[in-house]
């Protein structure tokens, strides 16, 4: 029977609906994170009767037809790029972004990647990097007896060096932009790359328009939502549960044919 393999479908579906959910719930703590949400399409139509076609006797047309669904499958885990609440931390290298852009850093291989982790640091060498010690680009250096760093919403850089009365300035961050942020391809460890989907990146500085600003000791917490996720979670299990139900039922309805024949 078609309806095994309907439900069959949507039961995979499902699956990987909660799997998403998980994901979110998951990185629910984890900094910049960005929520994503699974997106279906349903399947091919078998057409039993078409619509349009001359109706018995060739008076008028058929005017709705017959079209029968196969089923479900995905078609993207979408995710949302909105806005996360920024969270005070004391530390003067912890830079969040409130507004749109990525900080770019230098990753494996030299190749810039992208992130809205702002959590940095300096390595031994006084270079501003990620947690993960990828240097931030362009590169930021902090000269030595630096006793004090001020990062401005314009993403200008400065120090106080021995306690001098007046600011160093030793660098400007700037952010990139993309097309479609939904096209970068997520790399593991907070950081996304480029891809054809994403468009090329446009660079800028924070506060120009299209452009966020930069929030000195603060950090962007994960845009997911503890209560819409346990929500989604419980209509995916229903639905999971509802096309397993039609499965029994279609297995049912198979045997008492097989039944009838003998």
């Amino acid at each position: 029977m078609r309806a095994l393999a309907i439900a069959a479908t949507g039961m995979n579906a499902q699956q990987t609906n909660v799997e998403v959910i998980a994901n979110n719930i998951a990185n629910i703590n984890t900094t910049g994170y960005k929520r994503a949400r699974a997106e279906f399409t349903d399947l091919l139509y078998q057409i039993e009767r078409a619509q349009g076609v001359p109706a018995r006797g060739g008076e008028g047309v058929v005017p709705e037809g017959a079209q029968l669904g196969l089923g479900t499958r995905l078609s993207a885990i979408r995710n949302i790029h909105l806005q996360g609440t920024l969270n005070q931390t004391g530390n003067r290298l912890d830079l969040a972004l409130n507004g749109q852009g990525w900080f770019q850093v230098q990753g494996p291989n030299a190749e810039v990647m992208y992130t809205r982790d702002g959590a940095f640091n300096t390595n031994g060498e006084g270079q501003l990097v990620t947690l993960d010690g990828f240097e931030v680009e362009p590169a930021i250096n902090v000269p030595q007896n630096t006793t004090e760093v001020i990062i401005n919403e314009s993403g200008q850089v400065f120090a106080r060096v021995d306690g001098a009365a007046d600011l160093e300035e030793i660098g400007q961050l700037t952010l990139a932009s993309f097309a479609n942020d939904a096209g970068l391809a997520a790399q593991g460890g907070n950081l996304f790359k480029e891809t054809v989907a994403s468009g090329a990146p446009i660079v800028g500085v924070p506060g120009d328009p299209g452009y966020g600003v930069v929030q000195q000791g603060y950090l962007e917490d994960s845009n997911v939502d503890p209560v819409k996720e346990i929500s989604e979670l419980i209509s995916a299990q229903r639905a999971y549960e509802m096309n397993s139900k039609v499965i029994s039922a279609a297995d049912e309805m198979a045997s008492i044919v097989s039944k009838g024949l003998r």
